[in-house]
């Protein structure tokens, strides 16, 4: 994993190298880990190495074609694909949904769109993440605060329930499942399950200073939820699992 690049390991396959370094480029500056392949033995060899949370799959593929990888991918990993295709015929669409792809990209595309489709189904798998992680994991402690996921309840440490909104409490949620490592504006979008947003979408910056009132943190001295400066955010805070 290069440096920041924390927020999700996507592997895009596409015999054609120019695409594949195209894509890899710009996934990469949105602060995702790119890996890419060309044909079916180089996507296993990805898949063998490290894991993947998303695989871009084009249907035209040397030996093995993408309808074919889409369900080995389906059978043996929970990751979410996206088929990519020249083709235009419905039949190919329905296909690829039947393998097991989660999307469906038409070529040409412009690059927000696929960045809007790996938003889109990372947000999904995400969601299916945390519901497991959830159904094992029920309440979260961190610095006296009890947090219960299933309820969607917070307790402050002197016991008094503080109340938030949607929006505040899948944003900590996000937090305290994945403390003291810097998160992305864009990462944390996705994990609190907000709508598609662009660069200069400033939804979590409200959503933190809400969050940090709630918490009794002073915003000008905040001390659980830090500001990473050209970053995003950092939840400084130890978490126990109940």
């Amino acid at each position: 994993m290069a440096g920041a690049n924390d927020y999700g390991h996507i592997l895009v396959v596409d015999d054609e190298r120019e695409i594949c370094d195209l894509v890899r480029e710009y996934l990469s500056s949105e602060g995702y880990r790119v890996s890419t392949a060309h044909d079916g033995a180089g996507l296993r060899r990805v898949m063998a190495q490290s894991p993947v949370d998303l695989v871009t799959l084009d249907l035209m593929l040397p030996g093995e074609d993408g309808l074919t990888l889409a369900r080995w991918l389906r059978e043996n990993f929970s990751v979410g694909i996206i088929m990519l295709t020249g083709r235009s015929e419905i039949v190919d669409h329905i296909l690829g949904l039947e393998m097991g792809a989660d999307y469906y990209v038409p070529k040409p595309y412009h690059q927000r769109q696929l960045l809007a489709a790996v938003r889109s189904v990372l947000r999904r798998t995400s969601a299916q993440t945390t519901e497991k992680q959830t159904r094992s994991r029920s309440t979260a402690r961190f610095a006296g605060w009890n947090l219960d996921l299933a309820s969607g309840e917070l307790f402050s440490p002197s016991g008094e329930e503080v109340l938030l909104t949607t929006g505040e409490f899948d944003l900590l949620a996000a937090f305290v499942n994945n403390p003291n490592q810097v998160l992305t504006r864009g990462r944390l979008l996705d994990l609190a399950r907000h709508r598609e947003a662009g660069p200069e979408d400033r939804t979590i910056d409200v959503q933190v200073v809400r969050l940090r009132r709630k918490l009794k943190v002073d915003p000008k001295k905040p001390k659980m939820i830090k500001t990473v400066r050209g970053r995003g955010y950092n939840f400084i805070a130890e978490v126990e699992w109940l």
